[in-house]
C-alpha cells in the first residue's frame, strides 16, 4: 500500500505555540471544570464531618479557622466562580453572541475581568 509521507515540521513544544485569548479561556474552563470535581469531593467530607456529631462539627470549625483551611475554601470558590463566569460566557456563545473573532476576544476578556473581580470579592468575604 502506498504511503503519503508528510514532510511538514511537527512542532510539539507547547510552550512555544501561541494560543489566543479565547481559545486560553476555553482551556481553563474545562481545567476548573476538573478542580471543581475534585473540590466537590473536600466539601463533601466537609459536609459528612460537619454531620457525623457535635464533637466532629466542632473540630471541623476549628479546621476552618486556620490559614490552610480558609486557602482551601478560597481555592474551590475562586475555581467555582471562573467556572460560573466562563460558563456563562459559552451560554451566551450558544445563543449567538460573540460568536465573531472580535466578540469572542471581548467575551474572553470579559470573563476574565468578572472572574478576577469575584474571586477578589470572594477572598475579603473568606478572610
Amino acid at each position: 500500500m502506498f504511503q503519503v509521507q508528510d514532510k511538514r515540521p511537527v512542532n510539539l513544544d507547547m510552550a512555544t505555540i501561541k494560543l489566543p485569548l479565547p481559545a486560553l479561556v476555553s482551556i481553563l474552563t474545562r481545567v476548573s471544570g476538573v478542580f471543581l470535581f475534585v473540590g466537590m469531593a473536600v466539601l463533601l467530607y466537609m459536609l459528612d464531618a460537619s454531620l457525623a456529631s457535635e464533637s466532629s462539627f466542632e473540630g471541623l470549625r476549628r479546621t476552618l479557622a486556620t490559614v490552610p483551611a480558609k486557602l482551601v475554601i478560597w481555592a474551590i470558590v475562586s475555581v467555582l466562580i471562573y467556572h460560573v463566569a466562563a460558563g456563562v460566557r459559552h451560554l451566551l456563545a450558544d445563543l449567538g453572541i460573540g460568536e465573531t473573532l472580535r466578540g469572542g476576544i471581548l467575551g474572553a476578556r470579559l470573563t476574565l475581568s468578572a472572574a478576577a473581580l469575584g474571586i477578589f470579592l470572594a477572598g475579603l468575604w473568606i478572610w
